[in-house]
């Protein structure tokens, strides 16, 4: 195994592991729910605060150009662990939603350390290959967000265990950064301060296309991840009860999510081939397209409704590292990890507002068409896309390829 190869190898064993923070509470709601009597809108804050957290962390860290100033194997083991302080605070002594609220939003500050910088290190080690490289990475990502439904899908530990184990998973992360993880030889020029460069770097028009197009992936990731378990749940409970061959909703939801990997992998794959707007476009088809048809299984055959979930699931991240490849491709060199997290930021931003409005959807009109208001996203997104691959600069994604 080459160097570079390793490091991609350790560096997604870390995101995997670190990532398990990320759904924690979402993996527990049921019990959480029953436990601090939570309505819709307290379960929604648990998901929305951890993402408002994240936007928080990266706003700021792109503010003082922190993974171009800092060395990012340090900023990644520094937000690790002090991300595992505050979900082992959550499962060792929250008893009420407001200071869950609170250490929720505290792990998704620390967790900006977590993502972006992986991204920078991973691109020092990669050019050739680079869309791959960050896709595998990506899928790692993918694995861990999954992990915390792996958990109660497959024993019964309380939820306060539940968080913990996460926790420990977290904590073996950071140690595997902080002990095995370095950056490569294509290092991007040092950067010196410059607050400035968080608004400058998406004054061109590639990268502003590039992240009107992860805007439109964004609108629809993550509030399918926090929903697909409840919707997987109520489409039992309306049929009277079953399974999804064999799986209860949360080992279900398990594999929905964590099949994703395999989208990043083939993701990294096709767009180094065939180029970043070719594999975004066609992804964020397919995926829009999921999103209105499984409202169309709910109730029904639980097969019918895994296979379109399963489907939706690889699809819907498939193209999200592609995005932040194609952000290391066309902007400046020296301010590459600002420009990943100012990205990070502003998608992460959207993410709430979509999370926040499935409930209110399910409420007006049910589950049978609540995921299709995400398909709005992709379909901008492919116009973004589009219009990216007619510009000159678009020569730089993929080694030409577009």
């Amino acid at each position: 195994m080459t160097p570079a190869w390793r490091q991609l190898a350790l560096l997604s064993l870390a995101e995997l592991l670190a990532l398990s923070l990320w759904f924690s509470a979402s993996a527990v709601l049921p019990a959480l729910a029953h436990e601090w009597a939570l309505g819709a809108g307290g379960s929604a804050g648990l998901m929305i605060a951890v993402q408002a957290g994240f936007i928080v962390g990266t706003l700021a860290s792109a503010l003082v150009n922190l993974p171009d100033v800092f060395s990012s194997r340090l900023v990644m083991t520094v937000g690790i662990t002090l991300g595992v302080a505050a979900n082992g605070a959550f499962a060792l002594w929250a008893s009420s939603l407001g200071p869950a609220l609170l250490l929720r939003f505290a792990t998704g500050v620390c967790l900006a350390g977590a993502y972006p910088p992986a991204m920078k290190i991973m691109a020092t080690w990669f050019r050739e290959g680079r869309g791959l490289a960050i896709g595998i990475l990506v899928g790692a990502l993918t694995v861990g967000s999954a992990t915390p439904h792996l958990i109660p899908g497959l024993t019964e530990l309380p939820w306060r265990a539940t968080l913990l184990v996460a926790s420990a998973l977290a904590l073996a992360g950071a140690v595997v950064v902080q002990l095995f993880v370095a950056d490569g030889p294509h290092r991007f020029p040092s950067a010196r301060f410059d607050v400035r460069m968080a608004a400058a770097v998406f004054r061109e028009r590639g990268p502003r296309l590039a992240c009107f197009g992860y805007l439109g992936h964004m609108w629809e990731l993550y509030a399918m991840w926090a929903w697909i378990a409840a919707f997987l749940a109520a489409s039992l409970e309306i049929r009277g009860g079953g399974s999804y061959a064999g799986l209860n909703p949360s080992g279900a939801t398990f594999l929905v999510i964590a099949l994703g990997a395999l989208g990043c992998w083939a993701g990294g794959v096709v767009s180094d081939r065939w180029g970043r707007t070719t594999l975004t476009m066609v992804s964020m088809a397919f995926s829009g397209a999921c999103a209105v048809a499984i409202g169309l299984t709910f109730g029904g055959p639980p097969l019918l409704t895994l296979a379109v979930a399963v489907v939706w699931g690889v699809t819907v991240i498939a193209d999200s590292a592609q995005f932040s490849t194609a952000i290391t491709e066309l902007s400046p060199p020296a301010y590459v990890g600002t420009a990943l997290t100012t990205q990070t930021s502003v998608g992460f931003a959207l993410t709430m507002v979509s999370i926040w409005l499935i409930p209110l959807v399910v409420t007006h009109v049910g589950w049978g068409w609540a995921f299709a208001t995400l398909a709005i996203g992709p379909a901008l997104g492919i116009l973004a896309m589009g219009r990216l691959r007619a510009l000159p600069e678009a020569s730089k994604l993929a080694g030409g390829r577009r």
